[in-house]
């Protein structure tokens, strides 16, 4: 049976894999990038968890990360839109069908970079902070 942890990222990368760019999981950058973007979600740091007693729980903040990369002449166009749509996609449902408290994605930092014989890129890594609570550290 897997993890609330794993639950969760399963659930965000479902909530990804249903936007028109290419949605990924831990997987390395490809040598080319889909016409409408590319979404590399990352599982990040559950961090250090908030403890109750009485029933005992732990309450985290996980910090996954959607790498977010386009790739053309309109990447700052391109770039927007991909952006509107994680943000869109996460604003539908904040606690992912129940399985979080709360879902919130933080402002991206784009950068371009240059690759030598193609178009440059844009990307950026977002942050997403999931909101859960689990019964132990390890379920």
């Amino acid at each position: 049976m897997p993890t609330s942890r794993e639950t969760i990222l399963t659930a965000l990368h479902a909530r990804l894999s249903g936007l028109p760019a290419t949605a990924l999981r831990g997987d390395v950058l490809p040598e080319r990038v889909p016409a409408a973007g590319l979404l590399i979600l990352r599982d990040g740091e559950p961090g250090e968890p908030e403890v109750t007693l009485s029933p005992l729980r732990y309450h985290y903040q996980h910090r996954a990360e959607i790498e977010a990369v386009v790739q053309g002449a309109a990447c700052d166009a391109a770039f927007d839109t991909l952006c509107a749509s994680i943000g869109a996609a996460l604003t539908a449902d904040r606690t992912l069908g129940g399985l979080c408290d709360w879902v919130e994605a933080e402002a991206p930092r784009p950068v371009d970079l240059l690759v030598e014989g193609a178009a440059s890129l844009k990307a950026a890594v977002i942050a997403v902070v999931l909101h859960y609570t689990t019964a132990d550290p390890l379920a």
